[in-house]
């Protein structure tokens, strides 16, 4: 890959966690984290999904987006809860592709159209597995679960500053700085062509991001899509002590890679760091399909 800002930039980020000298946890101590995305072995430019595994076996899964093929996606497996950070299409899914390695790592195929319900939904339903949102969005996806063939009551709420167990899993919700208007394309009634011929799209309240702490101590903190903002610092870092980040780098839509490590250096401070949403063919990190194991200091131990 060649040298740009870009990858300066990246480096810098990917160089800001520091090795430390704890003990490597037992291998049945350690989470597994796998992402999933649209072609094996590659970094592509739709990749926002991940599966967070439990030491006990809980089993998480993180914006969905387009490159879970639904919810029979072999690479699923059992799944307890579903995260939605925000509505935005790349994330809750308004579609998906249709087969692993379909068209090309900077322009994926995403062709089977999955609106009104979302890709997040039918998994959600599919799987039978909770759906924590926060904001306004429960009311909504909640509507959509149902219409699905779901039970209602599977979408939990957690609000900035509460939080919720699943399994050995707790989850926090924290703040992002982005925005989260619901395309009309995921709405199935007269209000769709109002909204769209107005260019507007639906409230559904502030988009999020979450903290995990799993059973072997280990936090992570997964951005959403978020720009700089003090919390990172304030909440994230002094409150959760987040020793693991998984951190967006896309740029004009999101913190970019600079701006980015500078969140990982100067405020969140984790021990390692995983990037997101970086809307770049040429990263290699990390892998779809490659699963990486974290003991509780955040040392990865396999897949890295």
């Amino acid at each position: 890959m060649k040298t740009t800002a870009f990858t300066l930039a990246f480096a810098a980020l990917a160089a800001a966690a520091p090795a430390t000298a704890a003990t490597p946890a037992a291998p049945d101590a350690t989470v597994r984290i796998t992402p999933l995305g649209s072609h094996d072995g590659e970094f592509c430019a739709f990749d926002r999904a991940m599966v967070f595994e439990d030491p006990d076996g809980t089993r998480v899964l993180y914006d969905p987006g387009r490159t879970v093929r639904g919810a029979d996606d072999p690479r699923l497996g059992q799944i307890d809860a579903v995260l939605l950070t925000h509505v935005h299409g790349d994330h809750l899914g308004d579609a998906h592709t249709p087969a692993a390695n379909a068209g090309e790592c900077g322009k994926p195929d995403a062709s089977v159209k999955v609106t009104p319900n979302s890709n997040t939904v039918n998994i959600a339903v599919g799987k039978k597995a909770k759906l924590v949102v926060g904001g306004e969005m429960r009311g909504f996806l909640a509507a959509r679960v149902k219409a699905a063939g779901g039970d209602p009551k599977q979408v939990q709420l957690l609000r900035f500053g509460g939080s919720a167990k699943v399994g050995g899993v707790t989850i926090a919700s924290v703040p992002a700085v982005h925005s989260n208007g619901l395309d009309p394309a995921f709405l199935d009634d007269g209000h769709a062509e109002a909204l769209k011929a107005a260019g507007l799209t639906a409230y559904v309240g502030p988009p999020g991001g979450y903290v995990l702490k799993f059973s072997n101590g280990l936090v992570a903190y997964l951005s959403g899509d978020t720009g700089v903002t003090a919390e990172q610092d304030l909440v994230v870092r002094r409150f959760y002590n987040a020793k693991l980040a998984v951190i967006n780098i896309g740029g004009t839509f999101t913190t970019g890679p600079a701006e980015a490590a500078h969140v990982i250096n100067e405020m969140v401070k984790p021990n390692a760091v995983i990037a997101s949403h970086a809307n770049e063919a040429p990263m290699r990190v990390p892998l779809s399909g490659r699963t990486m194991t974290f003991d509780a200091d955040a040392k990865c131990l396999s897949g890295c």
